[in-house]
């Protein structure tokens, strides 16, 4: 692989991050510079630590800019909850992001997992 743009997770992540603009662009404008400026800012994390794990070549730094995504996932799903909770958009308006959010933590639970087991061998 020469890209981490050839990475299905990195693909998806980048999906995510252009449905949860979608989704806050709907948005109240009160909440500009709270939830959707915090969703947004915590959606970019996520293929862009993708990225910077890929690009970096000792394993531990992979391991860890992995981790870093996928701390950056729960956050969104918290994020995603108060947002609904909040009405901040119709409900059926979540249905895409999440969905992409939970195919998204478990490709990443699935790369960590892998690598904690090359790690204790």
């Amino acid at each position: 692989m020469n890209s981490f743009r050839e990475l299905i997770v990195w693909q998806k992540a980048t999906e995510l991050t252009k449905e949860i603009y979608r989704l806050t662009s709907l948005f109240p404008k009160s909440e500009s510079y709270g939830l959707s400026n915090q969703l947004r800012r915590a959606a970019v994390s996520v293929p862009s630590n993708i990225a910077e794990g890929f690009s970096r070549k000792s394993f531990k730094e992979n391991f860890q800019f992995l981790s870093i995504a996928f701390g950056s996932t729960s956050e969104i799903e918290t994020q995603l909850h108060l947002s609904r909770e909040l009405h901040c958009a119709e409900s059926q308006e979540f249905i895409k992001a999440e969905s992409l959010l939970v195919e998204v933590r478990k490709m990443l639970n699935t790369m960590l997992s892998k690598r904690k087991k090359i790690a204790a061998n």
